[in-house]
């Protein structure tokens, strides 16, 4: 894994404030390093070496998300993530390990995980999977959006407006339901690309306008809308009805 590059703000604009992390890494270079990356990140960070601990840790406290190594002493990662599983415990957990092999995923994910990463990994994406699993369980739970007489419904990734379901890509989706969540505000293409774009995005920023061309497209014109507009040198703003055409 390369070491990680402290960015001193929180991964992904997700944490409003510190969420807490337990990282079971029986490598414990790997882990202090993993622990000092994301403490840089603004997350409050425990660490357990070993299976048994990182159990009983898991169990005693409230985390937002686990970061288990699969090869641990003691106790196997298999055996934590089903055993937190059969109690109840439906913190995101991101499985670890130095094996490769569909069958590893496979029982990783039968077993409960969220995610699964093979060793040796990029720190940048570690990052970004955090980011996707703390969006994907505040999502969980999140109540529809209303703008006017649009509805995004974060949960069910569903799109309406005046009682007509939208169909929109996994990533339309995603550009607007941030707009959503900022609805009235504007919205800066750097902001867009930092929120939807996980994996340190280095590529042409103007993606941003072809894909809110695509939401215009979608949500606007057949409805005679003018929903999303344009703020020159700022970014995007949603209003809940930006006009009706004539």
């Amino acid at each position: 894994m390369r070491p990680p590059v402290p960015h001193h703000r929180p991964v992904g604009g997700v944490p409003r404030h510190p969420l807490r992390l337990l990282i079971v890494e029986d490598e414990k270079r790997l882990a202090t390093a993993l622990a000092r990356g994301l403490a840089a990140e603004g997350f409050v960070v425990d660490t357990a070496h070993d299976g048994v601990t990182g159990l009983h840790m898991a169990s005693e406290r409230d985390y937002d998300l686990i970061v288990l190594d699969i090869m641990l002493p003691g106790l196997n990662g298999y055996r934590v993530c089903a055993q937190l599983r059969a109690a109840g415990d439906d913190t995101p957990i991101l499985m670890l390990t130095a094996k490769d092999g569909e069958y590893d995923e496979a029982e990783g994910l039968d077993t409960g995980a969220d995610d699964y990463l093979t060793k040796p990994f990029s720190y940048v994406v570690l990052q970004a999977r955090i980011r996707a699993l703390l969006r994907r369980r505040s999502r969980a739970g999140a109540r529809p959006l209303r703008i006017g007489d649009l509805a995004v419904d974060p949960a069910a990734r569903r799109v309406e407006r005046a009682g007509t379901d939208i169909t929109l890509t996994a990533k339309e989706f995603a550009v607007l339901e941030h707009l959503a969540l900022h609805a009235g505000q504007v919205v800066s293409k750097s902001d867009i690309l930092d929120h939807v774009w996980d994996f340190a995005y280095d590529g042409d920023p103007n993606i941003v306008e072809v894909y809110v061309s695509a939401l215009r497209r979608k949500i606007d014109v057949p409805f005679g809308r003018r929903s999303i507009t344009t703020v020159r040198g700022a970014g995007y703003r949603l209003e809940a009805d930006g006009g009706r055409d004539a």
